[in-house]
């Protein structure tokens, strides 16, 4: 049996055929396709998607309908993240997906997108045991499961998304300077301090931090100075709080459309990949941890393993 699961985020598209043989998931076609649905999302107060942006995403759900044809897929779950279930027409918007596509597009919750997260990203690195936490940096929120071995033991979606951090504090074009760069960082340092402050202190010692989604992939792609994205070499790389610091600098020495230029950064993250350094930063700061475990794997392979 041939499943497709989509992955509808705040910034990107993501299309996952596997198919079932003996238990074990193979990959048939991966794709996606950076929208930003989430554009413009808080300006002005409205809390809408744009019709630019719908256009955007719709166009890209109907080219992933299409494959999904073509590959003879049996089941198929689409799930919507952020931006969708917190926009006052994110269910109108749903409805038309379903319209022009024939995909119910399903719009779950923080916390189920962490549960599937932490399935596919945990599965895909093949850990076992010992206490992990996984955290997904997203467009329009951040996600983090505490699992020990197989069982969960909480989730927390919390209000922190690369598009509206990239929104609200940065500049469009140019050299990031300090003065916008330190207000960033406190936003995301209390942020993330409010909100798992009590988490933290349940915790026990040895921890294992494992990071996943565009943000940490990109981070570990430019590290490895990727020609193009190898998902083989990305998944399991580690990399250290030093290693990011230094990727970040980098980047805000640059212009924006300079970053392009550096290899293993994705068109369309240029902009976004600043606010998600700083998320994982400040993460690993909260939770005292110097290295991060690299996923390739997380809430598309997640979606793709509950339709079994």
């Amino acid at each position: 049996m041939r499943v497709a699961s989509i992955d509808l985020g705040t910034n990107t598209v993501r299309l996952l055929i596997v198919e079932n043989s003996s238990g074990v998931l193979n990959r048939i076609l991966l794709e996606r396709e950076i929208t930003r649905l989430g554009g413009g999302f808080d300006r002005g107060g409205d809390r809408e998607l744009a019709p630019d942006a719908i256009e955007r995403s719709l166009g890209a759900m109907m080219r992933f309908s299409t494959l999904i044809a073509d590959n003879c897929v049996d089941r198929v779950r689409a799930v919507a993240t952020s931006v969708v279930r917190e926009a006052v027409n994110g269910a109108e918007f749903a409805s038309l997906v379903n319209e022009k596509t024939g995909i119910p597009l399903e719009v779950i919750t923080g916390e189920e997108e962490a549960r599937l997260t932490a399935r596919g990203g945990l599965d895909t690195l093949r850990i076992e045991s010992g206490p992990v936490l996984l955290f997904d940096v997203g467009g329009g929120s951040t996600e983090y499961v505490y699992a020990i071995g197989s069982e969960i033991e909480w989730t927390k979606s919390i209000g922190l998304g690369v598009v509206h951090l990239t929104e609200e504090y940065l500049s469009r074009d140019g050299i990031t300077p300090e003065a916008e760069l330190s207000p960033l960082r406190e936003r995301v340092r209390r942020v993330i301090s409010d909100e798992l402050r009590e988490k933290n202190r349940g915790m026990g010692k040895g921890v294992k931090l494992v990071a996943t989604a565009g943000t940490p992939t990109t981070l570990a792609a430019i590290d490895l100075k990727l020609d193009r994205y190898e998902p083989e070499r990305v998944n399991g790389y580690s990399l250290d709080s030093l290693r990011i610091e230094a990727i970040l600098d980098l980047l805000l020495g640059m212009e924006v459309s300079e970053r392009l230029r550096v290899k293993g950064l994705e068109r369309g993250r240029e902009d976004v990949i600043v606010p998600g350094a700083i998320v994982v930063l400040e993460t690993m700061r909260e939770f005292g941890s110097r290295e991060i475990l690299v996923s390739d794997g997380g809430l598309l392979e997640g979606v793709a393993e509950s339709v079994w």
